[in-house]
C-alpha cells in the first residue's frame, strides 16, 4: 500500500508542469505617464491551491512596465494582472485596485516565457468594471527601500548617523544608541 501512494506522488509531480507568461504596457493618469504605480502578475486559483505570485513591480518614468513569471501546475494556469493606484483618487483611503485577466493564449510551456501580452496603454483615470480598494499596499520609498527599513549591517557602525527617509518627504535623523554613549563618553573627559 505505501508502494501505491509513493507511486501516486511521484506521478502526480510529474504531471505537473512549467507554464509561464509575460505582460507589459504603459499606464497613464489623464495625460501624463503614471510613474511608480505598483503592478502585479498573479495566478489565481480557484481551489485549496493558494494563489501565486508570479512577479511584481513598479511603472518607470514614462509609466511602462514588464513583468513575466511562471509556475508548476496541473491545469493551465489563470493568469491575473493587478494594477495598485491613485489616479483621480481624491483623498480616500487606500488605493484603486484593478485586476484583467489575461489570455491563455499567451501561456508558454517552461519557466520562461515565450511570447508576451502587451495590454497597451490604459489610462487609469478610467472607472474599471468590478473596481476594488486596497486598503494596505506596501509603496516603493526613494531608492527603493521602505521607510521603516533599517540595514541591520549599518545600524551596528557605531560611528555612523543614519537618515530615514519617511512618508511624504519628511527626514528624520537618529542616531545608534550605541554611537550616542560613546559620544557622551567622549564629552565627559
Amino acid at each position: 500500500m505505501k508502494w501505491v501512494v509513493l507511486l501516486a506522488a511521484v506521478a502526480l509531480t510529474m504531471a505537473m508542469r512549467d507554464q509561464s507568461i509575460a505582460v507589459r504596457g504603459c499606464l497613464l493618469c489623464g495625460s501624463k505617464p503614471a510613474s511608480n504605480v505598483r503592478v502585479k502578475l498573479w495566478e489565481e486559483d480557484s481551489g485549496p491551491d493558494p494563489d501565486d505570485l508570479l512577479d511584481q513591480g513598479y511603472t518607470d518614468g514614462n509609466g511602462e512596465f514588464m513583468l513575466q513569471g511562471g509556475t508548476a501546475e496541473l491545469t493551465p494556469i489563470d493568469p491575473i494582472f493587478k494594477v495598485y493606484h491613485d489616479c483621480d483618487d481624491g483623498i480616500k483611503p487606500g488605493s484603486r485596485k484593478v485586476k484583467f485577466a489575461l489570455p491563455k493564449s499567451y501561456i508558454t510551456n517552461g519557466k520562461t516565457p515565450k511570447k508576451t501580452f502587451d495590454i497597451g496603454i490604459l489610462n487609469l483615470e478610467t472607472i474599471f468594471a468590478k473596481e476594488e480598494r486596497e486598503m494596505i499596499v506596501s509603496r516603493r520609498r526613494r531608492g527603493g527601500i521602505n521607510a521603516d527599513y533599517m540595514d541591520p549591517d549599518r545600524s551596528s557602525e557605531s560611528s555612523e548617523v543614519v537618515s530615514r527617509s519617511r512618508r511624504g518627504g519628511i527626514n528624520e535623523e537618529y542616531m545608534d544608541p550605541d554611537r550616542a554613549k560613546s559620544t557622551e563618553e567622549e564629552t565627559d573627559d
